[in-house]
């Protein structure tokens, strides 16, 4: 059995447009990191940490040993920083002004995780480039609400794909899971 430990509907929707039947459950999980952890190692421990939440939560659910459980964070990262999540409008504004007309990171951190205590965890990487946006395209975003639940202040799947010059690397990386590596671990995991 597949356990995905995320709410996301953007995870959700990945793993069932793969074809994968899961559960989701949602474990309560800190998203706090110590100052000075680099975005990967931060990725990897928010990963590591849903993880081992979500394990917890399906062993209370009576869950099997051999249960995979999906742990799974993601990151826009500009110049060595993370940008996080934007609480106000225009605080979302702020974040795209710093990613228009520059090339920044997205990295998703998973962890797979059995019951019995068996783990494997991975960071994967995309590149994107945004266009040079104008102010008005910056303020309607923001304003549309889109932004307001997604790091880096964009949903790559939804209006901001039109803010893109490229990417290299996975898309679904960019929307919140690497479906691409993640299946080929799966597969290896018996999944």
């Amino acid at each position: 059995m597949l356990v995905l430990a995320s709410s996301s509907p953007r995870r959700i929707r990945l793993l069932e447009e793969w074809g994968y039947r899961f559960h989701c459950i949602s474990p309560q999980v800190s998203e706090e990191l110590a100052a000075g952890l680099s975005p990967e190692a931060g990725v990897r421990l928010l990963a590591e940490r849903k993880a081992a939440a979500g394990t917890e939560l399906w062993r209370q659910n009576r869950g099997a040993e051999n249960d995979v459980v999906i742990g799974a964070d993601t990151m826009v990262v500009l110049d060595g920083q993370a940008l996080g999540k934007p609480a106000t409008v225009r605080e979302a504004e702020e974040m795209l002004e710093k990613l228009s007309g520059v090339s920044h990171q997205v990295l998703t951190g998973f962890t797979l995780r059995r019951l019995n205590g068996d783990s494997e965890s991975a960071v994967v990487a995309t590149m994107v480039r945004f266009r040079k946006l104008s102010n008005s395209e910056l303020e309607e975003y923001a304003a549309s609400g889109e932004p307001m639940d997604k790091a880096g202040a964009y949903a790559i799947q939804g209006e901001a794909r039109k803010f893109v010059e490229s990417f290299e690397g996975s898309l679904t990386n960019v929307i919140g899971l690497p479906m691409e590596y993640l299946s080929e671990r799966l597969r290896a995991w018996g999944i």
